[in-house]
């Protein structure tokens, strides 16, 4: 099983991610993970994506490709996995096809987890305010201008892969704002649901049929076949035209003339 997870920052996305990993056995890539491991261990790819970050330039997407290409074919990824970060932009997306066609692949579904962004930022308010009353440490991320920073973000740049995955009928969405356990069933059905549709045939069209004349009234080209019918001569058979035919007589012999009686 192949599967995206999309949905803006806040969704759910992580702890939804988790679940899947767990019920199915998935691996989850997270791009920028496998960017610093491919650094780490001094890979071809890797040693070109540092020098690209260390430039401090955005690592191009066939860059990025190639180390999920690379990643795929390892033994832990034979039960599938979940792209986490990646694809962000159509454009990517289109270079992540092209790259499952060369293996033979292809992604199962694509998850959307639809939210309420003003509800999100509600969300990240109250977390705050309850890990500051903790006295707990705060990510960096928990920030309700970061938040709004990376709304935009997404909107502009990952939301139009909603549209790009709907038109080749991969996309299916679910209500990120419901309780964790309710999310989690929504996307297990919505995986049934997509492994179903997978299996399906397509379903070859029927011939158009002619339409059935009103009860009660004779179709014009019915009146026609029959009326010509009745015209028209029949045919005799050949024996029987041979049969009837009447022999061809001989030279015309003079009548003689009758003798009157006296």
């Amino acid at each position: 099983m192949r599967l995206i997870l999309l949905g803006p920052p806040g969704a759910g996305k992580g702890t939804q991610a988790q679940h899947l990993v767990a019920r199915y056995g998935l691996v989850q890539f997270s791009t920028g993970d496998m960017l610093r491991a491919a650094v780490k261990a001094g890979t071809v790819i890797g040693r070109q994506a540092q020098d690209i970050m260390a430039r401090g330039a955005l690592v191009p997407d066939d860059v990025v490709v190639s180390i999920v290409e690379q990643r795929i074919g390892e033994p832990d990824a034979r039960k599938g996995f979940i792209l986490d970060g990646f694809p962000r932009t159509v454009p990517q997306a289109e270079a992540l096809d092209r790259m499952l066609r060369r293996h033979g692949l292809a992604l199962d579904a694509v998850i959307e987890l639809k939210v309420d962004e003003a509800a999100l930022i509600r969300r990240i308010e109250s977390r705050i305010a309850e890990m500051t009353a903790r006295g707990e440490a705060l990510r960096p991320d928990d920030n309700p201008d970061v938040l709004h920073r990376r709304l935009a973000a997404y909107r502009e740049q990952t939301a139009p892969l909603i549209a790009y995955y709907r038109r080749h009928g991969m996309l299916r969405s679910v209500d990120g704002m419901a309780p964790i356990p309710k999310v989690a069933r929504q996307i297990e059905a919505a995986l049934a649901d997509a492994a179903t549709t997978l299996k399906e045939p397509p379903a070859s069209p029927r011939p158009a049929s002619a339409p059935k004349p009103p009860i009660g009234k004779k179709s014009k080209a019915g009146s026609k076949s029959r009326s010509k019918g009745r015209a028209g001569t029949r045919a005799r058979p050949a024996g029987k035209a041979k049969a009837q035919a009447k022999p061809k007589s001989g030279p015309k012999s003079k009548a003689r003339p009758r003798k009157r009686r006296r």
